[in-house]
């Protein structure tokens, strides 16, 4: 039995990188861009806010997904506001603690951004902020930006 190629396949993941999602949101409005110029066609234009997975990370340009699926480049200059995400699910119960069953301290409708205020738990919760001040917890998979 020949066990090169599973060998080269073991070597092969274990020279690869991790690969980890980055996201980051726009510090102002900005233009999205069919290429990494500012003589490039205009995509879209984007609120403040808005967090975008970032696909390829260059010196002054970034190339990134938007919550859409959209693949848009944006100049860097215009990424590095407070840490966002968007709800994707039709409403999201915002919970006093990272529990399914805690008191609800408010509801998001599908759209809307929320601050993040500290790093995503084991368990998927992460704790956020709305714009008026409440905060809570939001299950991470109901929304986009985690």
């Amino acid at each position: 039995m020949n066990r090169l190629p599973g060998a080269a396949l073991l070597a092969l993941a274990c020279l690869s990188p991790a690969y980890a999602l980055d996201y980051r949101s726009t510090a102002r409005p900005a233009i999205l861009y069919n290429a990494p110029s500012t003589a490039a066609s205009r995509v879209a234009v984007v609120s403040a806010g808005l967090p975008l997975e970032i696909v390829v990370d260059t010196d002054a340009w970034a190339k990134v997904r938007d919550p859409g699926g959209r693949l848009a480049w944006i100049e860097k200059t215009a990424l590095g506001g407070a840490r966002t995400v968007m709800i994707t699910t039709g409403t999201s119960d915002i919970r006093r603690e990272p529990r399914a069953d805690a008191e609800v301290v408010f509801r998001a409708a599908r759209g809307v951004l929320l601050f993040v205020t500290g790093e995503m738990r084991a368990d998927g919760w992460m704790p956020v902020r709305h714009a008026d001040g409440l905060a809570g917890w939001l299950p991470g998979h109901e929304a986009w930006g985690r």
